[in-house]
């Protein structure tokens, strides 16, 4: 449960009405009876609700326990990952097709446990879903898998629409948000994703609340644009457990609307700047409007 202090200390803007009907537990049930996880579930987000009772989830493949500490996700660390599952990404794909979505977004754990960080397990499955339901656009939500640059290949080179890979946060706070990965490292990602394919759409995003500047934010924004990211997303960071960081601050809706104005004058082409925007959140919105003003 979430820290019982934060919520006492949550402002008005950070409370939701839940939605009402049969719709989320329909999508919960589905989710749990075909064997699925999704990242909704797994790091408590705040707009699961929203997103379940709208028929649309993010789906998480390759298990539920990841192999990182980041500090700020709620999502079980292991050092025993789940094996690999050969029949997840038919799975996922036959529940795509009676879904009948035509956006999805599929995430992992981060898997440094194994040798490909597990990228030809997120090519089968973006191949599966293209198999059963040809129609749908598909968006990856990926991380850094060590730097290596093979597998980023074979994500590469199975053309997803939407390339993701979040910078999270400043790199003054990655030791303690993010103690073991690099912010360069992801950075770099995101160029050779472009150099390996200049026209795919590649997109990041940042939490905000943990204790980082405004200078900070905006030499962060321009590190991303340099990188080739035309599309961003910016949050409010929540403390999701009592074991993960506190919020250092609410920042409220005018300043988001602020940081989303300047990320478009910084040259992004789609921004989604909001209390509680996540990288996946509207993230089929996010997509056709950028393509309309290609």
């Amino acid at each position: 449960m979430p820290d019982k202090m934060e919520q006492r200390k949550k402002p008005n803007w950070l409370r939701k009405r839940l939605p009402k009907g049969q719709a989320f537990e329909t999508v919960k049930d589905f989710i749990k009876k075909n064997g699925l996880h999704t990242i909704c579930q797994e790091a408590r987000c705040p707009n699961i609700w929203e997103c379940f009772s709208k028929r649309t989830a993010t789906f998480l493949i390759m298990g539920p326990l990841c192999t990182r500490n980041c500090r700020f996700c709620a999502v079980s660390q292991g050092s025993e990952p789940f094996f690999l599952d050969s029949e997840e990404p038919a799975r996922l794909a036959n529940a795509v097709l009676s879904m009948k979505l035509d956006y999805v977004v599929v995430t992992s754990v981060t898997r440094d446990d194994l040798p490909d960080g597990g990228a030809n397990f997120f090519a089968k499955t973006i191949k599966e879903i293209r198999k059963k339901r040809p129609v749908a656009l598909i968006e990856v939500l990926i991380p850094d898998f060590q730097g290596k640059i093979d597998a980023l290949k074979t994500i590469v080179k199975v053309s997803p629409d939407v390339l993701n890979h979040n910078i999270e946060t400043v790199p003054r706070l990655y030791s303690s948000v993010r103690p073991l990965a690099v912010y360069r490292r992801s950075l770099e990602l995101l160029e050779q994703v472009k150099i390996l394919d200049p026209d795919m759409i590649t997109k990041s995003g940042l939490m905000l609340g943990l204790g980082e500047s405004s200078e900070e934010i905006l030499q962060t924004l321009y590190d991303i644009f340099d990188a080739g990211c035309r599309i961003l997303t910016l949050g409010q960071y929540l403390q999701p457990t009592r074991k993960n960081l506190p919020v250092k601050r609410f920042v409220p809706p005018e300043e988001f609307e602020s940081w989303r104005k300047t990320a478009l004058e910084i040259g992004f082409i789609q921004v989604a700047s909001a209390p509680f925007v996540r990288s996946s959140y509207h993230a089929k919105e996010l997509y056709l409007s950028k393509m309309q003003r290609k």
